[in-house]
């Protein structure tokens, strides 16, 4: 089953990222990839969630594409925001609150992720290995 993708778009809003996160869930049940759900569902909350919050006002959607490809499977959130592209945050020991951890969390469970501009906005992916 190499080569399959599948692309969906949300609208810029809280809600969208549940959506996202169950539609992903759903997609990998269909490709037989149901082991991926877990860390899938977390890529897709912080991708989703970095779109809805970082590009609000720009755009009206965010598109998620998942794409299984040999031995690995493709995250990829994008956008209309093409001035801002995200970075990892280096958050001070001790600091009180838990925003901006979401690419390391990204980085800690993917094999390798990125950013690559757009002609409008930009795409964030994430690697994930495929098992067997």
């Amino acid at each position: 089953m190499p080569g399959r993708t599948h692309t969906r778009r949300f609208r810029l809003r809280r809600a969208s990222v549940p959506a996202a996160r169950h539609h992903a869930e759903a997609t990998l049940q269909d490709w037989r990839l149901a082991e991926l759900a877990a860390p899938v569902a977390l890529v897709v909350s912080e991708l989703a969630t970095n779109a809805v919050v970082h590009a609000k006002g720009i755009g009206e959607f965010f598109e998620l594409t998942l794409r299984r490809r040999e031995g690995v499977l493709v995250v990829e959130v994008s956008d209309s925001c093409r001035w801002r592209m995200p970075e990892i945050a280096k958050p001070s020991p001790g600091a009180d609150h838990v925003a901006g951890r979401g690419l390391l969390v990204v980085d800690a469970i993917t094999q390798a992720w990125g950013v690559r501009p757009r002609e409008e906005g930009k795409t964030v992916w994430a690697h994930l290995a495929l098992r067997g």
